[in-house]
């Protein structure tokens, strides 16, 4: 017993915030915007609107396109850094939203590698046939979290929101569907990228002090970020590879974590990877973290830019350091 990809769906908010509209908060122009990052526009949400909720409109998506009822899903899988709330775990949320109690709903919190890591750890329950259908999805609100002072330009400009949803199913062992997966972590990075607080590491988890130096704001080291992430994201690709026997024109269509547009470029030069194939949607969405993949993968999909029987392969780099890889060959829905 395997797993593949039985269909996918992705949702982003209608909000579209320009360079132009970020860039006026910020004190930084629209031409630096684009070559520090490829982004030209991002999305935000309105008030009120959480990761739960679009998570929940990603994987009703990605159920219709499966022919698939919520009450058909075995397990529930959320990729987020940004949470409803500090606890419980947003994936109950959003189990509470698609109206099934009773199934298990597992948060997974390794940032921009959360929606890779989900696929092997989906594809480990239906291997074992302990779940049929198990519903993986990368959901993040970036919007009400971000500094928008102009000393924090260099990682808002970065972030936007948005929800990115697959159903894995099981496929018979010669059929399409997922390859191999690679997930990895390095945690003496961890201060590199990071939101210190709240954090129980404090003798009091948040207090006006912590706001006051703004240790609930993102920080990250751009340089360290840039270096780690092409390094491993071409090592863990190139792993695979390796592993199956196969070459960088073997693929189809690669679909890299949408980071920065100088990263994905870098990477794909490293695996002599030419621009046609591979799939960006960085410079409309930012990076929305775990949900970047599964968006792009959605899109892609929908664009046809997938025929069936293609070799893809999703890379993604993120906070911790966690990095991962998955190679699959592509099965279109029944």
């Amino acid at each position: 017993m395997r797993s593949r990809i039985v269909s996918l769906g992705h949702y982003v908010p209608e909000r579209v915030v320009t360079n132009g509209e970020l860039g006026k908060r910020l004190e930084i122009s629209d031409e630096a915007i684009v070559r520090r990052t490829g982004v030209r526009q991002r999305r935000y949400v309105n008030a009120g609107t959480s990761c739960a909720d679009l998570a929940y409109e990603a994987s009703r998506r990605a159920l219709a396109k499966a022919g698939l009822a919520p009450k058909d899903i075995d397990l529930i899988l959320l990729a987020t850094l940004s949470p409803d709330h500090f606890f419980p775990g947003a994936g109950c949320f959003l189990q509470a939203r698609l109206e099934i109690p009773g199934i298990p709903a597992i948060d997974i919190r390794n940032q921009c590698s959360g929606f890779l890591y989900g696929l092997s750890i989906a594809d480990q329950y239906i291997r074992t046939e302990t779940c049929r259908n198990v519903l993986v999805v990368g959901s993040e609100v970036h919007s009400t979290g971000l500094d928008f002072s102009p000393e924090a330009a260099g990682v808002t400009i970065l972030f936007g929101d948005g929800a990115g949803a697959a159903i894995l199913g099981p496929c018979g062992d010669s059929d399409p569907g997922l390859i191999a997966s690679r997930i990895h972590a390095d945690g003496r990075h961890a201060r590199e990228l990071m939101v210190e607080a709240p954090g129980t590491r404090y003798p009091v988890q948040i207090d006006h002090g912590m706001i006051d130096r703004k240790m609930h704001y993102p920080r990250m080291n751009g340089l360290a970020v840039f270096r780690s992430a092409v390094k491993n994201m071409v090592d863990v690709a190139e792993s695979i590879l390796k592993s199956e026997g196969l070459t960088a024109g073997d693929i189809a269509l690669f679909i890299f974590h949408q980071a920065n547009l100088r990263i994905i470029e870098a990477v794909a030069g490293r695996l002599g990877v030419e621009e046609s194939r591979v799939y960006n949607n960085i410079e409309r969405y930012g990076n929305t973290t775990a949900a970047a993949v599964p968006i792009a993968f959605s899109e892609a999909v929908e664009e046809n830019k997938i025929r069936e029987n293609d070799l893809v392969m999703l890379v993604s780099f993120g906070s911790g350091f966690t990095w991962a890889a998955t190679l699959l060959r592509w099965k279109n829905a029944a």
